[in-house]
């Protein structure tokens, strides 16, 4: 019989304690519309930013519905990457199994895109 996955409001069990996880979402506001060029050449960043190695280009998609995403795929896990033109917003969504500096992947996201605001949240 096939158990029941348990949703947890507040802090949920390490299941694999002995596996690094860590996950940062970064979201900002910025001055112009992001384009295909600028979420290739952000990821390309982020790569040497978070310090990992790149295993493929990056990939993106345009949503006529939802605007552009994109995606990065690193030896350790990988990030995915939002944008919007109405609100101009993005935001990027990283998980790893080797640690990240948070504040310098949030400073590269700031610089890069000139953010008018910014936000992040490590877990």
């Amino acid at each position: 019989m096939a158990r029941v996955a348990t949703v947890y409001e507040g802090v949920m069990p390490d299941l694999a304690p002995s596996i690094c996880r860590q996950r940062l979402v970064v979201e900002g506001t910025c001055r112009a519309p992001i384009t295909d060029g600028d979420i290739r050449a952000y990821l390309t960043g982020l790569t040497g930013a978070a310090g990992m190695t790149r295993l493929l280009e990056p990939v993106t998609h345009r949503s006529e519905r939802y605007g552009w995403a994109g995606w990065v795929h690193w030896e350790a896990s990988g990030a995915h990457f939002y944008a919007w033109d109405e609100p101009l917003f993005f935001s990027v969504d990283i998980y790893t199994c080797k640690p990240v500096d948070a504040d310098v992947v949030v400073e590269f996201t700031r610089t890069f895109f000139d953010t008018d605001r910014i936000v992040a949240k490590a877990f």
